[in-house]
């Protein structure tokens, strides 16, 4: 594995049951189970090792009425990642299920987009309708770590280290980022909020949680040029993620899969 060849993994730590009329702007005339999973994503190389979002824990999941499946650490330390020694950590966007775990990982700097510290900072938080999905002690958590020097802003497309690359997307947040990684089948796309289900992408239908309409429908295609290929977007809430990716090692199936190894295609086949 090459200094700007890396492997990923997907880390699920929590789940929550969902009809799927509650997934998409305008309902679903299907009317079926389509519950999300929550996940956190490791990226790792020869030299150094990046998380992807930091979850919810037990306390924050329990008040939303999600289902904690087990603690992001040990998830983590599962995949071979110590979140004690890990120095970069990517948030994608700053609501609960991807920010919240302020002190897992006190060594890191965080790189988080320009216009999402200033959108959870500023006035659009007076509006209930927008803040519902963040949780104040996350970024006040944010704002310390401002004020430590443990934060890297981002204003749209920037290359962290060769082989790891953040975009804005916008759409769902405000600031809401997914990152393009250099795998050895390709360059694999952590979408997050671009996409929560694939089909999403597939239908170019929109999460009910939205920042702009514009946006996510935008992004869309923004993440479908930066992958190599279809089967190299990984969505931020799909339940089929680890159904169709391998198992990170053998007895973490269903917990952790690995992103940078060929997936089963989507037809079974």
């Amino acid at each position: 594995m090459g200094d700007d060849i890396y492997e990923v993994y997907a880390v699920r730590y929590g789940h929550s049951a969902r009809r799927s009329p509650e997934n998409f702007i305008g309902g679903d005339a299907h009317d079926v189970d389509m519950p999300l999973d929550y996940f956190v994503w490791a990226i790792v190389g020869e030299k150094r090792t990046f998380v992807v979002d930091t979850g919810f824990n037990a306390e924050s999941g329990g008040r939303r009425g999600r289902e904690f499946v087990l603690p992001v650490a040990e998830g983590l330390r599962a995949v071979g990642v110590d979140p004690g020694t890990v120095e970069d950590v990517i948030i994608t966007h700053m609501h609960y299920d991807h920010a919240g775990n302020n002190d897992l990982f006190p060594r890191a700097r965080f790189h988080v987009q320009d216009c999402e510290m200033q959108f959870v900072t500023g006035r659009c938080m007076c509006h209930h309708v927008l803040r519902h999905s963040f949780e104040v002690e996350d970024v006040v958590g944010m704002v310390r770590r401002v004020y430590a020097d443990k934060v890297r802003f981002h204003d749209g497309t920037s290359e962290i280290v060769p082989g790891i690359t953040l975009h804005h997307i916008g759409g769902h947040s405000k600031g809401l980022q997914c990152v393009r990684v250099r795998t050895r089948r390709g360059h694999v796309v952590i979408a997050s909020d671009a996409a929560h289900f694939y089909r999403h992408l597939d239908e170019r239908r929109v999460f009910p949680t939205v920042h702009s309409l514009e946006g996510v429908l935008e992004g869309y295609d923004t993440v479908e040029r930066l992958a190599t290929s279809r089967d190299h977007i990984v969505p931020g809430h799909d339940p089929l993620v680890l159904a169709l990716y391998p198992a990170a090692a053998p007895g973490l199936e269903g917990i952790a899969a690995r992103l940078d190894l060929e997936p089963k295609r989507r037809d079974g086949s």
